[in-house]
């Protein structure tokens, strides 16, 4: 449900829909909209944006992360068995 106003646009959403769309909802109050919370057509509850907010910024990843090709891959377990074996072992006993 939408109202209109002199000044703003408020918009009103039951409980059960803002649960199923709360990244929609939050992206609308981000852009400077306020959405009134119903509770069974009783509203319990306002969103409003912040004031004084910064914008979301997006920032360059840490300088130390590294690309996956470049990390260093730990040394094979030395193990006195064949794994193979183990494997087919494994598999015999289910047969």
């Amino acid at each position: 449900m939408t109202t209109h106003d002199y000044i703003m646009t408020m918009r009103s959403v039951k409980i059960a829909e803002l649960k199923a769309r709360l990244s929609e909802y939050l992206r609308y109050v981000r852009r400077g909209h306020v959405v009134t919370i119903l509770d069974r057509d009783t509203p319990v509850a306002r969103v409003v944006p912040m004031e004084g907010a910064d914008a979301l910024r997006v920032r360059q990843p840490a300088k130390r992360v590294r690309k996956l090709q470049d990390v260093p891959l730990p040394r094979p377990l030395r193990v006195g068995l064949d794994v193979v074996d183990l494997l087919l072992e494994e598999r015999q006993g289910e047969r």
